[in-house]
């Protein structure tokens, strides 16, 4: 079945727009990989990303890394990666809300236990030494020290598998504050090629979305007014998740839009460069292999503006079916 086909028969918005709208060749200006940027431009890509329940992004300020992140003695990553293994459960703990019926490619939090770890080239917003860690499908970042201690509170409050989006302990917690989250692997020190495109993606994403009227930022904006934290507020567990799933509704309504844009360490699929991923505040995280600059337009058009699935270049996704096949910026 195509993967168009298996796209809608779940609800995924899909577009049926060209992935490319400049001619090949193309008298557009757009960048170009060099003449030895050689991919997989055969096999399957729908279904090649592992499904994981979170993932976080972790403040570093580089753009690349040692090989393995969770490798590096004495990292935040390492820390949570620590923890992470002697404490998450094999089973998620609401596994029966999960949908066995998705095919590979198509994924829920409850389908998994997996917690996805990266390093991120963001800095933190943080002035007193504690590192910035964005938690998606949640769409928040929370602040924790390089510790065991905020390690392991970081685990049990906000990335544990049967926690909720406000989270809950003591490290504080804020919705992240931009329409669209993009991330784009430029990890050289795993594939040279990520390295090689992720500027190019970039570029050429600032110019689209700016042409769109957004604003593009490479850093959180300290200055946003992040209001209380979402997990240290008084009232319930419950009206804690109501606040979280509020601020991100509130989002929708900001003009301009605007898109923070990360570079990050290995994903998995280097052969697909160049790959992005792109998180919405609804919770949807649509991951895109074989980019090129020449993509770019209508991935923003279709995907950003629109809220749909340009099926011929998605790797796979997170919380991409939606009731009738509405849009994924749609609540």
């Amino acid at each position: 079945m195509a993967v168009s086909d298996q796209l809608e028969s779940h609800c995924v918005p899909v577009s049926k727009d060209a992935c490319r709208y400049c001619p090949d060749p193309c008298d557009e200006g757009h960048d170009e990989y060099p003449a030895r940027f050689d991919i997989d431009t055969t096999s399957d890509m729908f279904g090649s990303v592992k499904p994981y329940h979170r993932q976080c992004v972790i403040s570093t300020g580089k753009k690349d890394w040692v090989k393995e992140v969770t490798e590096e003695k004495g990292s935040l990553a390492e820390r949570i990666s620590n923890i992470n293994s002697s404490l998450a459960p094999k089973v998620h703990p609401n596994n029966s809300k999960g949908d066995p019926s998705l095919p590979d490619g198509l994924f829920v939090p409850e389908n998994s236990t997996r917690l996805a770890i990266l390093n991120g080239s963001y800095n933190s917003v943080d002035d007193n030494g504690r590192q910035t860690v964005l938690v998606f499908p949640d769409y928040k970042f929370v602040l924790a020290e390089n510790s065991v201690q905020d390690a392991h509170d970081l685990w049990l409050g906000h990335l544990g598998p049967d926690i909720g989006i406000a989270g809950q302990g003591r490290l504080e917690a804020y919705t992240i504050p931009y329409s669209a989250v993009i991330l784009i692997c430029s990890h050289k020190k795993r594939d040279n090629r990520c390295h090689v495109a992720a500027p190019k993606l970039e570029h050429s994403l600032r110019t689209a979305l700016e042409h769109e009227g957004w604003e593009v930022h490479s850093q959180i904006d300290d200055h946003d007014g992040h209001g209380e934290p979402l997990n240290t507020t008084e009232g319930s567990q419950e009206q804690k998740d109501q606040l979280a799933l509020e601020r991100l509704k509130s989002l929708a309504g900001r003009d301009p839009k605007r898109a923070l844009i990360i570079y990050n360490s290995h994903v998995g699929g280097h052969k697909f460069a160049g790959n992005l991923c792109i998180y919405t505040p609804t919770g949807s995280g649509v991951w895109y292999g074989r980019v090129t600059p020449h993509n770019v337009a209508s991935i923003v058009k279709n995907t950003l503006v629109k809220g749909e699935v340009l099926p011929e270049l998605l790797r796979g996704g997170i919380n991409l079916s939606r009731k009738d096949g509405g849009s994924l910026l749609s609540w």
